[in-house]
């Protein structure tokens, strides 16, 4: 009898103890690595920290040698078509693919490829994931698409299952990220 109750103490104490520290446990879960190179570049382009932290976890979790099955590349995994496209548009001196595995430069190429997303397509989040994983070309015809965009200003579904799943994914991250270190990173 005594032992049950000493068990069900130990029980409840280690549950309080688990409450009082739940942040601190799902931030070992959803940490924010580069966290400096985040702000920095997140402020420069105007992208929120915590989407930039979103987009790394499901890109590359956080490994700056990651090369995805498409040939992307680094952290924010771009591809080097694009990655040569964004060093031309941010004016990168002598810039080469095999930057992109540089945080600094992925991380900072990232935040300017979203920046840019974001002006093209007014700041519609589901429209910017999109387009970052599946294409601006794509995302502009099935906008013109009766099938995919009733108003051409939103998307009711995404015709690739990948980028679905991937515009799904971002955006939990991103929830997770922003209620975790709510006003921590500014």
């Amino acid at each position: 009898m005594k032992i049950s109750k000493i068990i069900k103490l130990l029980i409840l104490i280690l549950l309080v103890i688990i409450v009082i520290n739940i942040k601190s446990i799902f931030k070992n879960f959803y940490p924010i690595k580069y966290e400096n190179k985040i702000i920095t570049y997140s402020k420069k382009y105007n992208v929120d920290p915590y989407l930039v932290a979103a987009v790394i976890r499901t890109e590359s979790n956080f490994d700056d040698k990651a090369v995805s099955n498409t040939g992307a590349y680094g952290l924010m995994q771009i591809m080097p078509d694009t990655a040569i496209w964004i060093a031309g548009n941010m004016k990168l001196k002598d810039f080469n693919t095999e930057k992109s595995f540089d945080s600094e430069t992925n991380i900072a190429m990232g935040c300017w490829y979203l920046d840019d997303l974001n002006s093209e397509f007014n700041g519609d989040l589901e429209l910017v994931l999109a387009a970052y994983n599946g294409g601006r070309g794509n995302v502009k015809k099935w906008l013109k698409n009766k099938k995919y965009s009733s108003d051409g200003k939103t998307l009711k579904n995404i015709p690739f299952g990948e980028t679905d799943k991937y515009v799904k994914k971002v955006k939990i991250n991103y929830r997770i990220y922003s209620k975790l270190y709510a006003n921590e990173i500014k």
